[in-house]
């Protein structure tokens, strides 16, 4: 596996909502173009993680027309401020108004939206066109995470020459899960599942 960039935190104010704007008008313009795609093959999906957590799918959006030269798989990670009980059901209802806030980067391909798992956390995992764009909307991403989550709580990986297909693929691992270091970024074999071997 290629080892992953670590977060430095999120970028300068000024320079992330100037990304984050935009990114918006560039959002709009897709949408009005139809872009933009609601996928169905992974959702209800349990992924598991090498922390011991797991989180089901409720969302794939994705942009068939990009096929990424640089392949790179980001995780994002946050947990919601004062959010309990069903504001989770309201937050996953209302949260595609998010949508402009990211498709519209520079390099994104797809998100997979993973629900809460056992501590509350969030996460996102993205496949995007070029290590360095992907770590650019990560913490530009930062900045607008922090109006709503716990400071402590938000972090990125960027893993270049990652697909997020093979990362969420059980016949795709490298490592068995004894070796996986126990990170919240890190997707796990199931139990029973194998290791499998990489696709090509």
């Amino acid at each position: 596996m290629s080892p992953s960039r670590t977060s430095p935190g999120p970028n300068p104010a000024r320079l992330a909502w100037a990304a984050v704007g935009r990114c918006i008008l560039a959002s709009l313009g897709m949408i009005a173009r139809r872009e933009i795609r609601l996928a169905h093959g992974n959702l209800g999906r349990q992924i598991q993680f090498a922390d011991g957590s797991s989180a089901p799918v409720y969302r794939e959006t994705v942009v068939p027309a990009r096929t990424p030269t640089e392949p790179c798989l980001v995780a994002v990670t946050f947990r919601l401020r004062h959010v309990r009980g069903r504001g989770h059901t309201l937050f996953r209802m209302e949260s595609i108004l998010n949508t402009p806030l990211f498709v519209g980067f520079p390099g994104f391909v797809s998100k997979l939206w993973l629900a809460h798992d056992g501590n509350g956390r969030y996460r996102g995992l993205y496949e995007w066109d070029g290590a360095d764009a992907a770590e650019n909307y990560a913490r530009s991403l930062w900045r607008v995470l922090a109006l709503v989550s716990e400071p402590d709580s938000i972090d990125y990986r960027v893993l270049p020459r990652r697909r997020c297909d093979e990362a969420v693929d059980p016949g795709a691992m490298v490592e068995p899960p004894a070796v996986l270091e126990p990170e919240w970024w890190r997707v796990a074999t199931p139990p029973g599942s194998g290791t499998g071997t990489k696709r090509p």
